[in-house]
């Protein structure tokens, strides 16, 4: 724990029972979590080298050794990086993420009396550091790539964490806190994406091959001030995730009333049919995982029509799920078109969506979220962008719906 510790003790203690605790309680109780936070008195040394640098290990390591054993790939082709490749990525991804929490945590306190806060490097480092741990902790879904969308929106919950304790740690008054976390928030985006190119780049580099080309997305978000979000929403989204949260917490071995409990991955395969739209399902499996008494689980089917292929999966994304409805507060959009095709991400039928077509590698992704819960997802080949939306249809959005409830 990043905490003081007593006389005679090591000035950095090892992971123990007060780092698990203190885990538990900016997950699932993060307001009188920030407070005592807030209370404790802390070094940025210690900081760093008593939650920072154990935490920050998990997602890197989990990435390597889930890509090493289950590899990444869809429609029964898996492509498992070169061990060289994978270990130069997540080196550089740990050692990065630790850099990207410092300049943020800096760019933070620098920001401070700009919205009406008060400078403090150690209160700037708690902030960002302790938000960082829903990320931290959700990477552990990186052992199993088919999941990688729940570490997603762990790293979503930690903007949540961020938008509840800058205000409270900074001492940013109220009618500025929201201008304020909105700055930070797009400050944090930026360096995410930004240190995610550098990994790729560098491991490309150092490792001689490169996995992917980095593509480029436009998009739109408006708040007064510093770009626009709807507050109403932003107060439901928070209300969904709060509530997430408390189900989620009690005591060890208990299940709280209205505790979010995932779908049995059976379940989740039922859904997916044999047949559909002229498509053939010719594998299926399905997978669950756990961490932080929040759980998911997802099924996934390869299918063929002539020489096409392509993959169709549901996700349960559990309590998590509930993140996605800042999508909406935050009103994500965005659309690109190009010569060949399309890339779209907004509301459609009050979902989040992505929808993506390439004419040229007659190539397609689409995906919707369902109750802010499920995501049903299709990627293949095809004759054009309706045939896999099709195979998209088939599963049964009012099921995903009722099991939502």
């Amino acid at each position: 724990m990043a905490s003081t510790p007593p006389p005679g003790s090591p000035i950095f203690p090892p992971p123990s029972a007060g780092m698990v605790d203190r885990i538990k309680n900016i997950l699932l109780s993060p307001k009188t979590e920030w407070d005592r936070i807030d209370a404790e008195p802390m070094t940025e040394k210690g900081i760093f080298t008593g939650w920072v640098l154990p935490l920050a290990a998990i997602g890197p390591v989990a990435s390597l050794i889930g890509g090493q054993v289950f590899g990444y790939g869809a429609m029964g082709i898996v492509f498992k990086p070169p061990l060289v490749m994978a270990l130069t990525t997540a080196i550089l991804g740990y050692v990065l993420s630790i850099v990207g929490i410092w300049v943020l945590a800096k760019i933070v306190d620098a920001l401070a009396p700009n919205f009406g806060g008060v400078k403090n490097p150690v209160s700037a480092l708690k902030v960002v550091a302790f938000s960082y741990t829903a990320s931290f902790v959700g990477s552990i879904f990186g052992l199993i790539p088919m999941l990688g969308i729940i570490s997603v929106l762990f790293g979503l919950y930690g903007l949540y964490l961020l938008y509840l304790g800058l205000p409270k740690l900074m001492k940013a008054p109220q009618d500025k806190a929201l201008g304020y976390t909105v700055v930070s928030v797009v400050c944090a985006i930026l360096l995410y994406i930004v240190i995610g190119a550098v990994v790729a780049g560098l491991s490309a580099t150092f490792a001689t091959t490169a996995m992917y080309s980095p593509t480029v997305v436009s998009g739109t978000a408006t708040v007064p001030g510093v770009g626009s979000v709807d507050l109403g929403k932003l107060e439901q989204a928070a209300k969904q995730i709060e509530a997430s949260a408390n189900a989620a917490s009690g005591a060890p071995g208990t299940v709280p009333a209205g505790a979010v409990k995932a779908v049995d991955p059976n379940t989740l395969q039922a859904l997916l049919p044999a047949s559909a739209a002229g498509w053939t399902r010719t594998s299926v499996e399905n997978q669950s995982a756990g961490a932080g008494g929040i759980a998911g689980s997802t099924a996934k089917g390869d299918y063929s029509r002539g020489s096409d292929t392509a993959s169709l999966s549901v996700t349960d994304m559990g309590a998590m799920g509930a993140i996605t409805a800042l999508g909406s507060a935050f009103n994500v959009q965005s659309s690109k078109t190009t010569a060949n095709g399309y890339e779209k991400t907004g509301q459609v039928d009050g979902r989040l969506t992505t929808d993506k077509w390439d004419g040229e590698s007659r190539r397609g992704e689409y995906s919707t979220v369902v109750a802010n819960r499920f995501m049903v997802s299709v990627e293949g080949n095809a004759d054009n962008a309706d045939t896999l939306k099709a195979l998209a249809a088939s599963v049964p959005l009012g099921t995903l719906e009722g099991l939502a409830k």
